[in-house]
């Protein structure tokens, strides 16, 4: 999973690169920086002008020169010198620490940005089927929470791995060359350490994939809330969703203490078995100071230091797996995301829909939404251009998921749908979705102005055409008397606007698309009535000259339509027109009736 995520650097390699070479010059000048104590306790301490460099006698013929450049004068001429050494290591240290960090930075929100944009592309090829089964505060938390703990995963972890690994590498080669025999012992820490960080990571991933879960719990709470707010003051159940949300908040807490108490444990253990090498370190070379006089106090000096300063890379090597683990739980659950099919392909082959000429068929069509509880059997059913044909029957019978399968949301189960002959399934996505105008029920706005909400997404739309279909749609008059016009933010789903006004603007945006199908699901929000005047008035501008299928709930549409289809329990059990229908003793005469009962009550309703 690490080398998934590790292919999200390739774009960014050059960063990567001078990331990785500015890093080990940091490490190498770290390590130099140590080595600097042996001349430094030379120089204060030996007085016979033998003072030798950081890597001893050599033949190399720079170093002998820094040598007698900073050693074949006066203790104090050569203290000045090495101070001004000392001052531009530090300087370049700092100098190089910071590019690696500016290169990090770089390759890391560059990742980022990548599997962002990645995950959304990913989520809009997916079927209609993969929302209605995934929580919007879930989805929300991954794009946003497990996708912020991968970065830290490849900045803080990955990188961090690969930095402390190089010190600790640089540091164990100088704790070498000050003392191997010292240097045995102290490696021994090693091998204990890494079993540790390997023991404790594999239970961190686990408890790290359950974090994430436990915020998509969370989330999904908030956002249903904010979402369903109205709802919720409504029915005075803000305590019942206060008590639901800290109760996730509470869950949320317990796991991620679960989380922490294993990870604040690898510091401190590292840190105390580092202890007990260094107390063992300190008497061994005491002795082999004092006793056996084997080894000079300037690379027990050097060794001490090294020595120490190893235990801090190794201490952060373990840090930095924790945030790699809890980092590779975020990861499965974007990858399960990003490895999510789609149910719904567009074949390599596909073509461009052409005009619309003659009509839509419905072969055969069946249909399932989880393959086992059929929902659509055997439908039968066709459209001819020009046509407005509605689709009627109670409710649950199975009429919005034939108006679904037109323009490809779901794929049905066995059977094809046809536009002029031509499956469907063979016309490519984009130019099937824009031959179809789709209003729906459910009126989805956004948060932008009126004037973006119409226009939706087509750049190059006059302000001329938007007010042309406003009109059309009855909107114009009431969006004019707004105080910022075509310019006004609508709040979010359309917040600041009423239902009608709402569906007006639905039907502008319909209008402006021009499409030769249209595809209806009447509105039942009960509205006033001049504004069901008003919306009932847009929609018959809107079907003029399309072929429509709508979901009839109005008497005038049912009694307009060329054509009704019946539908109960997944089957067309009648069809014909109006008239005809009516003079049927069947579940039509029995809806029609159903609905001239409410189409009264409405009416004496309005009387008062």
């Amino acid at each position: 999973m690490y080398l998934r995520l590790f292919s999200y650097i390739k774009p960014y390699k050059t960063f990567f690169t001078l990331s990785f070479i500015t890093m080990i010059i940091f490490a190498l000048i770290n390590g130099f920086s140590l080595g600097m104590i042996s001349p430094f306790v030379i120089a204060i301490f030996n007085r016979d002008g033998n003072a030798l460099s950081i890597l001893g006698e050599s033949n190399i013929r720079i170093l002998n020169n820094i040598d007698r450049w900073m050693f074949e004068s006066s203790p104090l001429v050569a203290l000045k010198r090495l101070s001004l050494v000392i001052i531009l290591i530090f300087f370049l240290k700092g100098f190089f620490q910071y590019f690696h960090n500016y290169f990090n930075c770089r390759v890391e929100q560059g990742v980022i940005k990548d599997i962002r944009n990645h995950f959304y592309r990913h989520i809009h090829t997916l079927s209609l089927g993969f929302f209605t089964k995934s929580s919007t505060g879930n989805l929300s938390s991954i794009v946003t929470n497990d996708i912020e703990i991968v970065r830290e995963s490849v900045s803080k972890g990955f990188i961090e791995i690969v930095r402390e690994s190089t010190l600790a590498i640089i540091y164990i080669i100088i704790v070498i060359w000050a003392s191997w025999q010292l240097s045995v012992l102290s490696i021994l820490i090693v091998p204990l350490s890494i079993f540790l960080i390997a023991r404790v990571g594999k239970r961190l991933r686990k408890r790290g994939t359950r974090i994430q879960e436990k915020m998509g719990e969370m989330m999904s709470t908030f956002t249903e809330t904010v979402s369903g707010i109205r709802i919720v003051k409504a029915f005075a159940m803000e305590g019942f969703e206060l008590r639901k949300f800290f109760r996730n908040t509470v869950n949320y807490l317990k796991t991620v203490i679960r989380f922490e108490t294993l990870r604040l444990s690898i510091a401190p253990l590292t840190e105390f078995l580092g202890a007990i090498a260094a107390s063992v370190i300190l008497l061994y070379g005491g002795h082999l100071i004092l006793v056996s006089q084997t080894l000079s106090p300037d690379r027990f000096f050097v060794f001490l230091a090294a020595s120490l300063s190893l235990m801090q890379p190794i201490k952060r090597i373990g840090e930095a797996n924790s945030k790699i683990q809890r980092g590779l739980g975020a990861a499965k659950r974007i990858f399960e995301i990003l490895d999510t099919e789609e149910k719904v392909k567009e074949y390599p082959d596909s073509i461009t829909l052409p005009d619309f000429t003659k009509h839509i068929r419905f072969r055969n069509i069946s249909f399932s939404y989880d393959s086992e509880i059929p929902v659509l059997n055997d439908i039968n059913l066709e459209v001819k251009a020009g046509q407005i044909v509605a689709i009627a029957g109670p409710s649950g019978a199975g009429k919005s998921t034939i108006i679904n399968l037109i323009p490809r949301f779901y794929d049905p189960t066995s059977g094809a749908i046809e536009i002029d002959g031509v499956d469907i399934r063979k016309f490519s996505l984009k130019s099937l979705r824009e031959a179809i105008g789709l209003v729906t029920q459910e009126t989805i706005l956004f948060n932008d102005t009126i004037f973006n909400n119409v226009a939706y997404g087509r750049s190059k739309i006059s302000r001329k055409q938007v007010i042309k279909v406003s009109k059309a749609a009855n909107a114009h008059y009431f969006i004019e008397k707004l105080p910022n016009g075509y310019n006004t933010i609508i709040g979010e789903r359309g917040a600041s606007l009423s239902g009608g006004e709402r569906q007006r603007i639905a039907i502008a945006r319909a209008l402006l698309k021009d499409p030769p199908i249209l595809v209806l699901d009447e509105a039942t929000s009960a509205l006033d009535a001049e504004s069901q005047l008003q919306v009932q008035e847009a929609i018959h501008k809107l079907m003029e000259g399309r072929t429509t299928i709508v979901i009839a709930h109005r008497l005038s549409t049912i009694k307009d339509a060329d054509l009704i289809y019946v539908v109960e329990k997944g089957t067309i059990v009648d069809y014909g027109k109006h008239g005809e229908l009516l003079q049927k003793d069947g579940i039509y005469r029995k809806l029609y009736k159903h609905v001239l009962k409410e189409a009264e009550s409405v009416t004496v309703s309005d009387r008062y």
